[in-house]
């Protein structure tokens, strides 16, 4: 069997044109699982039972199920319930991109949340305790000593996620989204040669990774800069 090196020269162009849903799935995920995240981590780690549960149920079941599970539940399984059909959500949830932003968007507030209340946990009590002394509330310690060393901590584990959530992107094309792997399965399906469509995506998603990991490198270094000095 020969190996087209042409191939893939001439794919990469082809897949590119499927990196604005790519990227749109991402952003668009990571922004509002972020926000998610972080009504879900005060919920976790308020001293509330009602708030407390809730939070930790929704925790364990989408960090706990495969996220293409949760696309196709969501993609086709909500249309069977009349009460979604008939809501404000159902003109979101009838397209394929909407349900992959929801299922991508619940399941990585799931993993970010759990990734800031380590950084929570990771903030010396000293700090905070100092902070009392000086007079601080509850809200303002948590605002102006936890919230930026708890930031601080979860950039690391924070960069990590996005890079899964990026790669997590790929799985909209079961829905028939056509970002890159959707492109990338019509030219495997209209060549058959997968080693080259897939080596040539796999080296776009390596670049791709490339670009988060030193973006978040920069800024772990800025807001770790006084711990240099």
């Amino acid at each position: 069997m020969s190996f087209e090196f042409s191939l893939i020269i001439d794919s990469i162009p082809k897949m590119l044109a499927g990196i604005g849903i790519t990227l749109e799935l991402l952003l668009l995920s990571m922004v509002i699982g972020t926000i998610l995240a972080i009504f879900i981590l005060l919920m976790r780690i308020s001293n509330r039972w009602y708030l407390c549960w809730p939070a930790m149920s929704f925790i364990y079941i989408f960090r706990g199920t495969p996220i293409l599970i949760q696309i196709f539940i969501i993609y086709y399984g909500f249309p069977q319930f009349e009460f979604i059909r008939e809501s404000i959500f159902w003109p979101m949830l009838r397209e394929p991109y909407g349900c992959a932003v929801l299922a991508l968007t619940i399941n990585n507030a799931a993993y970010v949340s759990e990734i800031f209340r380590g950084g929570v946990n990771g903030v010396d009590r000293g700090y905070l305790e100092a902070g009392a002394a000086l007079g601080l509330s509850i809200r303002q310690r948590f605002i102006y000593i936890t919230a930026p060393i708890a930031i601080r901590l979860s950039i690391p584990a924070y960069s990590n996620d996005v890079i899964g959530l990026m790669k997590a992107t790929a799985l909209a094309s079961t829905i028939t989204l056509l970002d890159m792997m959707g492109i990338a399965r019509t030219i495997v399906a209209e060549y058959y040669a997968p080693y080259e469509i897939f080596i040539s995506l796999a080296i776009i998603y390596l670049i791709m990774t490339w670009i988060i990991q030193n973006a978040f490198g920069l800024l772990e270094k800025r807001m770790s800069r006084h711990i240099r000095q």
